[in-house]
Parts: C-alpha cells; structure tokens; sequence
C-alpha cells in the first residue's frame, strides 16, 4: 500500500420529496448497504428538508466521512438535496433508484425524474458532483457505480490536501516544464518554491544521519548484487531522507507532499551523483519527484497514484520506434502500424518494480558526456536506473495549465511491449492506438509539453471521471479513426 495518498470513507444519505413515501427511499437505501458490505456508513437521516441536510452533514462528519453518496430513493426534494453537495467537504456522488419493486401505485418514486432536477440545481448553484454514466440502477449496479467513484473520490480527496514542493527554477531551454501556477491554486493545490541550495544545505545536514545505514541496506536488497554502486549508496541514502524529512518538515498545514526538482546541470556535481534512483524509490513510496521542476508532471502523477494505488513514473514522449525494431518484433506480431508506437524515456525515474528484471543502477548518458571530461569513467553522473520497463497495460496522461491559464488534459489507452529497445535510461516501448493522429492533433496542435505521466494500468475512465470533476474543459483522447480531430484535414 502507497503512503502519502488518502483513505476513502464512504457514507450514503438517503433522499426522499415530501409528497413520496420516505419507506421507499429508506429500503431502497438499506438494500445499497446490505450489497456494499463493509466499508460504506450509513446516515440514519433520510434528507426530506434543509434542516433534515444540516443534521445528515453534521452525523456524517462525526462519523469521519470524506466522500458522500447521494441516494435518490424517490424524486428528491431539489433544495436540500443539492445543499449537500454545497456544504459538504469532500467530493459528492449523486444516484437514483431504478423502478422495480413490484408496486407501481405506491411503489413508484420517478427517481429517474429526479435525478434531472438534481442535475439542474446542481448547475444553478454551481456545484461538481460526480453523476455516473447512467446514474439509475438497482442496488446491485448502484454498488458497482459507489465502487467506481472510490478512486476518483481518493483523487480529489488528495488534490485538496495536496503541496508541490520544487526546487529550482525549470532548466533553460526546457520551458515546456514551465507553466503557470494559477491553475494550482484554481485546483486548491498548494505549492511551496525553494532554491536548489536550500536543497543542498539541508543534504549536507544531514551527513551522518543514524538512519542512512538502514536505507543503504534497503537499496542494496532492492536491486542485488552487481546492480548498484556500493560506493554511493550512502550519498543517495542521505538524499533520500533529505527529501523525506523536508516532506515532513514542510507540509504545513497540508497532509501529502509531491516534488519537483530541478535535477540538472548542477545538481550531479554539487551533490556528487545523479538523483533519479532515489526518485524512484519515493515515486514507489507515493510521493512522486517530478524531473525538470515539471510541476504539473508531479500533479499529474499524484493523481494517477491516488487513482491506481500503485507506483506511476513520468516520461518524455521521446522518439520514435526504428523501421528495423518495428519490422523484426512488431509487425505481424501485434496490431499495431509503426505510427502507433513510439518510446517513452526517463534517465532513471521509473520504479523498478515496473522495470524488467535485468534493471540497474548506472550512469546517465547524456549528463556523461555534458558535465564530465571526455573518456573519463562515471564519476557524479552515476545514479540513474536504467533498463526496459516491464510489459503492461498502461493509461499516459497529462495534466496541464496552458499559456493561458486554462487547465486541460489529454488520456490515452495503451500497453508496453514486451520488445527490447536496445538503448539506454529508463524506457520502453510503447503502442497507443491511432498515436500517430493523436500525437499531431492533441500533443502537438495543443501544444503540450514532452513529459507525460503514466499509470500501469487502464485507468482512463476514472481519470476521465476526475477531469471533469475538477472542471477541466478539454479532456483530449486517441480518437478512432472514425471520429476525426477538429483539425484534422479530411484529405489527407
């Protein structure tokens, strides 16, 4: 289980118009908890006025309630019901009951009618609320539809506790990690900005640390024998419970921590190695470190941590596939056109439990040839984890603030292949269909930046959920052939 995301307490309140039988909205309800289980608290006051809703809210959080379930049991008295959403903290899910307990008199509550209503109050105070596809069911598929709304609830629980900590101004030249933080705030997200030698001097205090031993042994069971540098396991060690221990320091009044950390030119020779291995390791903790003080790449990933609990990396959509790979693992073997295939590339950020097998610790290339003399051995580049990831379903995603101040996002569908890459860093190659439309019409029309978040998993549903949920206008996909993108010339 991953540390720095919250915990999901769910609780149903029950609904119920004054002219409608309130039996109705209460057995119905009562047969939601009974096919729920464990894990779902149930109001003891059914919603018929607005006091009736001061008094649920007040008994929900008592009860330590974070996401709410709104049961429309019968039509729903509009006012109180929406009031809920208004004054609850926490996100709100609304659902209504499907006809079908034999009475079509008495036992008729037209929730389906109501669930309009609900919409339209909703829109008139300006309220989010979480409505699923189709929001009517029995109390079977409105237990499925609460399952669905756990992760996207956990998102928004975690965004609105959530601080970005940087270091570091972006990198010259890679102004595509720099955006602007209005829309943070616009999310509720807030974020702390410190200078890299904060960053140092507070790594420097923490030489000698009793607890670095501990840690050394941790990243040498991790990777094996003849897979790390013995020698800098204790800088790294101490790098990690820098990190740690500044989360802890300076959370504030926030309860999770992401960072975003300015990782080059200076940081391998000031600090004596490069730090994407402990980054790594804190991504596979739940506290995503970002490269290139990509601030809106830290948020992506934290969502897509809260969504999966699982560990998520961020990669450059890097280059694409050579003709040769393709032709001799790809083609005839998987349905995909070369075009659908392209490489996602780190120097090291990616867990290793989503790595193959043969991963290691090693030397940044790049950094290598930059930063030190020229045929020298690896001295401070050394540091990365490097090797294929692992063949895996996967969701890459992105959440952004554009030039404009607006939030948008794009999610799209995919899987590793299990092909080798034959080349260096953390990477893998990875086949999203229709990518090649995808890649001109959403990342390079919308000009969004080369980094990318990915989920280990088919998430895009949920991630969809959440989006929107948060007011995200544009949400682009890989659309299907059928459905051509608004720029997409029809001739072509």
């Amino acid at each position: 289980m991953l540390k720095n995301i919250p915990e999901v307490k769910l609780g149903i309140v029950a609904v119920s118009r004054d002219c409608f039988p309130i039996g109705l909205s209460n057995s119905r309800h009562q047969a939601i908890v009974a096919a729920y289980g464990e894990g779902l608290y149930e109001c003891p006051i059914t919603v018929e006025n607005e006091k009736d809703a001061l008094a649920a809210l007040a008994d929900l959080s008592s009860a330590g309630v974070n996401a709410l379930v709104v049961f429309l049991g019968n039509f729903g008295p509009e006012t109180p019901e929406t009031l809920l959403a208004q004054k609850f903290d926490g996100p709100v899910m609304y659902v209504a009951a499907a006809e079908g307990d034999g009475d079509m008199i008495n036992g008729r509550g037209d929730a389906y009618c109501g669930m309009l209503n609900c919409s339209y109050n909703l829109g008139m105070r300006h309220l989010r609320a979480y409505i699923p596809e189709y929001p009517v069911g029995t109390a079977e598929e409105i237990v499925e539809m609460i399952r669905q709304f756990v992760p996207i609830a956990r998102a928004i629980i975690g965004l609105k506790s959530l601080k970005i900590i940087t270091f570091g101004p972006r990198p010259q030249d890679f102004f595509a990690c720099n955006a602007p933080i209005k829309g943070l705030y616009e999310l509720g997200v807030e974020i702390e900005e410190n200078s890299e030698l904060d960053l140092l001097v507070s790594y420097k205090a923490h030489a000698g640390d009793a607890r670095i031993p501990a840690v050394c042994a941790q990243m040498a069971e991790e990777m094996g024998e003849g897979r790390y540098y013995p020698d800098l396991l204790e800088r790294m060690a101490q790098f990690e419970l820098t990190l740690l221990d500044w989360a802890e320091g300076h959370k504030g009044a926030r309860e999770y921590v992401v960072f975003a950390d300015k990782c080059w030119p200076a940081f391998p020779e000031s600090f004596g190695f490069e730090p994407c291995y402990v980054n790594s390791r804190l991504a596979a903790q739940g506290i995503p470190v970002a490269c290139e003080v990509d601030i809106y790449g830290a948020l992506s990933e934290y969502i897509g941590a809260c969504v999966s609990q699982d560990a998520v990396t961020l990669l450059d959509i890097n280059n694409s596939v050579p003709k040769y790979i393709y032709d001799e693992d790809i083609a005839g073997k998987f349905s995909y056109d070369i075009k659908d295939t392209f490489m996602g590339f780190h120097c090291g950020n990616t867990p290793s439990c989503k790595m193959c097998s043969d991963c290691a610790v090693k030397y940044q290339l790049i950094q290598h040839r930059l930063l030190e003399p020229q045929g020298s051995e690896p001295d401070f580049t050394r540091g990365t984890l490097e090797g294929d990831i692992a063949a895996s379903d996967i969701t890459f995603y992105r959440l952004q603030c554009d030039s404009e101040g607006t939030l948008r996002a794009y999610i799209a569908q995919g899987e590793v292949l299990p092909v080798a890459t034959r080349s260096f860093g953390g990477i893998g190659i990875f086949a999203i269909p229709e990518m090649g439309r995808f890649y001109r019409h959403v990342l390079v029309q919308k000009r969004y930046p080369h980094h990318g978040a990915v989920a280990f998993g088919h998430y895009g549903k949920a991630l969809f959920e959440v989006f929107k949920y948060l007011g995200v206008g544009d949400i682009a996909y890989n659309q299907p052939k059928s459905l051509p993108y608004a720029t997409e010339n029809p001739w072509a």
